[in-house]
């Protein structure tokens, strides 16, 4: 194999979830390196909007919902359209419960709600599904392309609920709910699956496991949880971004099928 491994230069890269922190941050990352990037969310962001001024050219943005297979089939449409066949998939969207929740939403699992369930599995595993199906099939028949599933430590472990007694003592009934956890698992063999049944076909397919980024989160929190972290900090929204190279690129072609950890040695313990 010859030449930059790490060349991306005019691949065609869909991200999901390309409004939110992280699914902005691997766009960048991308064109700034002479990608095309398509990306899809359900709304624009402050920091979409100034991508799309820095990369009018190679950046195109596509209203779309990753629970909806029409919605899905339209975007690959655009995507054909605007620059040619994805050759890079990048499934980023997923949802949690967020701070500002519903009381029973982050409650004990014994009352956990079905519908917050249904929501959370339909984003996170539903989503990635559909968009393996739409543009994973893509890939298939024109015999290359690489699905990079973004999975989480705690699809791997069980959250640590005692990064959360900071809230219980406070008053507050916390638990990390469940949801995730059971859709970032998923999503591992998903990854499996699909490795071996389109490894014919030259699509590889591999997940990326990461663990918490920085976000404005609690003092409280973020205390909690470095002391936990091995390294002893949590995650700069580009740290991620060697890891989506090395996945995208020649330098990982003969990985398929396989969970890369980058999580600050969390798992380690």
């Amino acid at each position: 194999m010859t030449g930059d491994l790490f060349d991306i230069t005019d691949k065609v890269v869909v991200i999901t979830g390309v409004a939110g922190q992280l699914g902005n941050v691997y766009a960048n990352c991308f064109l700034s390196r002479g990608s095309r990037v398509v990306g899809l969310d359900i709304d624009v962001s402050p920091q979409l909007t100034e991508t799309l001024r820095l990369y009018p050219d190679t950046f195109h943005f596509v209203i779309a919902d990753v629970r909806k297979k029409k919605s899905l089939e339209k975007a690959l449409a655009e995507t054909r359209s605007v620059f040619s066949t994805p050759s890079v998939l990048i499934n980023n969207a997923a949802i949690d419960s967020p701070p500002d929740a519903p009381p029973e939403e982050n409650g004990p699992f014994e009352h956990y709600p079905e519908s917050s369930w249904d929501k959370t599995l339909d984003v996170n595993l539903k989503g990635a599904f559909l968009c393996c199906q739409v543009f994973g099939s893509e890939m298939a028949r024109s015999k290359e392309g690489s699905i990079i599933n973004i999975g989480s430590i705690y699809g791997l472990v069980s959250p640590d609920q005692s990064l959360y007694e900071y809230r219980r003592k406070r008053g507050e009934v916390f638990f990390k709910p469940v949801a995730y956890s059971a859709s970032k698992s998923g999503l591992m063999n998903l990854t499996r699956y699909l490795a071996v049944y389109w490894a014919n076909q030259n699509v590889r397919v591999n997940s990326l496991t990461i663990a918490g980024v920085l976000n404005n989160q609690e003092q409280s929190f973020i205390d909690a949880y470095t002391a936990r972290m091995p390294v002893g900090r949590m995650a700069e929204p580009d740290e991620y971004n060697g890891s989506v190279l090395f996945l995208a690129s020649k330098a990982s072609a003969y990985m398929t099928g396989q969970n890369l950890v980058v999580d600050g040695g969390w798992t380690a313990i």
